[in-house]
């Protein structure tokens, strides 16, 4: 799995996931903010960016591999955040292993099914078959720029080596994440998977976010350690639309979830 390492290395450390499709340049906005404070760890999850790709796309199965990435790198514990998709990764994670996990913060993550938006017209040509697998071969990064651009409410600027981290990704790769995804998604929604976690949970949610209804964000309300923050005029990708804010909200989430009083299970 690649990894990318920032801040001091003896600083509290900070796992970035990033979203289905996308790598771990998405989080760069972010990071000189967030590296000043921890140890930051981004990683490109098997199948996109520069790591290979697995055997399944199973939510459960990457999370199993992010636990041994960090077993290996003996790092624990960690605050983990998670955009998009990646949130459903950073939840399994702490499912599976509350030993590696303080806490969360789930960044424009849906919380079930029934939220999903009609996708933009772009995104949903690149997905589908039977158009999908052949648009997606052919396409070139100023369609990929747009397809970000369509998922964002603010105009956002994405760098070339961030869009060049985007090729490596496969048509299959992502429709095969999509579909893990959504067997995750179905089987419990993540609010009712975080009511049983005893781990703090930032949720942030764009007011503006045009692939998930932005009223669900309260569904997470249900959760009794979650913190539900929303972000006015902001579509799917706070960290590029609104970084500042981001960054913010993530030291000022991790500061006061390292002052809490946790207890970390045996593994």
């Amino acid at each position: 799995m690649h990894v990318v390492h920032d801040g001091p290395r003896e600083a509290p450390p900070l796992l970035l996931i990033h979203g289905s499709g996308a790598s771990s340049g998405s989080w760069k906005p972010v990071v000189p903010a967030l590296a000043r404070h921890h140890r930051v760890i981004r990683v490109d999850l098997p199948g996109c960016g520069q790591s290979p790709p697995p055997p399944s796309y199973d939510v459960p199965g990457q999370a199993g591999r992010v636990a041994a990435l960090l077993d290996d790198l003996e790092i624990r514990p960690v605050t983990v955040v998670g955009h998009s998709s990646g949130g459903y990764a950073a939840t399994a994670l702490a499912e599976q292993r509350p030993d590696l996990v303080t806490s969360l913060a789930l960044i424009s993550t849906g919380p079930s099914m029934d939220a999903l938006l009609p996708q933009p017209v772009l995104l949903r040509a690149l997905l589908a078959p039977p158009l999908g697998p052949l648009l997606w071969s052919r396409r070139t990064d100023a369609t990929t720029r747009r397809a970000i651009s369509a998922t964002c409410a603010r105009p956002v600027d994405i760098p070339d080596d961030v869009i060049a981290e985007l090729r490596g990704t496969t048509y299959r790769a992502m429709r095969s994440a999509s579909r893990g995804n959504t067997a995750y998604l179905a089987e419990r929604s993540v609010p009712s998977r975080l009511a049983a976690l005893d781990v703090p949970v930032l949720v942030l949610f764009g007011t503006a976010d045009p692939r998930w209804d932005p009223s669900s964000a309260h569904q997470y309300d249900a959760a009794p350690n979650a913190r539900v923050e929303l972000l006015p005029g902001v579509g799917h990708l706070p960290m590029f639309e609104a970084p500042e804010t981001t960054g913010e909200l993530l030291l000022g989430f991790t500061t006061t979830s390292a002052d809490a009083p946790t207890e970390i299970p045996d593994a």
